[in-house]
């Protein structure tokens, strides 16, 4: 039980001294002079009537940098291209751009993506979702890094809304994951691609390299983009980055548990989910944050020594630090810490969910759309 326990331990240590160091290294980017370039603001949009108006009003908001901002209606069948079109009679910034049919080979965002890009006349183009509220500084903040570190795309994970308890079991896995398992300091010294990381819901790219990479279009039948769009960049020598995001924009992914399983279920597929990469997180996640409590319990029954008991302990409080400075510091909701081990094992269980249905099921399903996927 002691070998259990000190396994724990030092798998619960790998996370905490990876987010002691990337805690203070993503900073939230400061804008620079009033700057001559023109941002796009590019949001594609799919039956978003809820949020759009909100997003819009946030994005033509922005201060610091001149912005233009345009909504691609991905083929709605609620109100969003109206409430976009009425605003756009107010603020000639705003226009709405009409998405073609989808062609087959392609998913929905990128295919948006790829046409509101094609559309747009900023020099750097600001991806951003239609549920994300952009702070007034952010646009010019986020332009002004990327001319400071040269890198092509700059993303960040915005500040997370997050009311029902589904949310809050499942969302604060975003942070946790990147700020305690990526080495940022690794990631900005080298291209690899596999270091290569962004949150699709915030994400600045050149526009010139955008175009002449393929974009969106290169990675078109891709789900993540979060994931394939920083690789891409690698790939053809260009630098990424992340930086602080909890001070640039707000979002709030999903409103119940349903949509928060299906919303990481799409992406699982071309995350975590392949069998040689979940058996490795795992042993990272449950080893570091499950087993610990599972150790106490034993000890609670006399199955286990005093000092395995000890180092247990020891275990599971450098577990919870870690998720409590993480969530302190982007400002999630605190209730979400002690949560934790509760979000460890439900991330665990769509991921193999994920892996053992999608040779199967052979799809994944989004906003009324069906994409292969795997071993289909």
């Amino acid at each position: 039980m002691l070998a259990l326990s000190l396994a724990a331990f030092a798998l619960a240590l790998l996370p905490a001294v990876l987010a002691a160091i990337n805690l203070t290294l993503l900073r939230t980017p400061e804008p620079d002079a009033a700057s001559g370039d023109l941002v796009s603001i590019l949001i594609p949009a799919r039956d978003e009537a809820a949020t759009i108006a909100g997003t819009v009003t946030a994005a033509l908001a922005s201060t610091g940098i001149a912005v233009e901002v345009l909504v691609g209606d991905d083929h709605s069948t609620d109100s969003t291209a109206a409430i976009v079109r009425d605003m756009a009679n107010a603020d000639p910034r705003l226009r709405l751009v009409a998405i073609p049919a989808l062609p087959e080979g392609w998913t929905g965002k990128n295919h948006a993506c790829a046409k509101l890009a094609a559309e747009a006349r900023g020099d750097r183009l600001l991806f951003i979702d239609a549920d994300v509220a952009l702070a007034p500084r952010a646009a010019a903040g986020l332009a002004a890094h990327a001319a400071r570190s040269g890198a092509a795309l700059v993303s960040a994970v915005p500040r997370q809304r997050m009311e029902t308890l589904g949310e809050r079991l499942t969302v604060p896995m975003i942070n946790f994951l990147l700020v305690g398992y990526l080495p940022i300091a690794m990631m900005r010294a080298s291209l690899r691609p596999s270091l290569g990381a962004a949150c699709g819901q915030l994400v600045l790219v050149d526009r010139s390299v955008h175009a002449a990479t393929g974009g969106h279009g290169a990675i078109r039948a891709r789900l993540h983009d979060g994931v394939f769009l920083p690789r891409l960049l690698r790939e053809a020598g260009h630098r990424t980055d992340l930086v602080a995001g909890h001070a640039l924009a707000t979002c709030r992914m999903y409103r119940s548990f349903r949509e928060s399983w299906a919303g990481f279920s799409k992406n699982a597929h071309e995350g975590l989910a392949t069998p040689r990469a979940l058996p490795v997180w795992t042993l990272l996640l449950a080893g570091g944050h499950i087993l610990p409590w599972l150790l106490l319990a034993a000890a609670a029954v006399g199955a286990s020594s005093g000092a395995a008991t000890f180092v247990a302990f020891a275990a599971l409080l450098v577990s919870l630090g870690t998720r409590m400075a993480i969530t302190l510091v982007t400002r999630e909701p605190a209730a979400t810490i002690l949560l934790h081990p509760l979000g460890v094992t439900v991330a665990l269980a769509i991921q193999w969910n994920v892996l053992l249905r999608k040779k199967r099921a052979g799809a994944a399903l989004w906003k009324g759309r069906s994409y292969p996927v795997g071993g289909a």
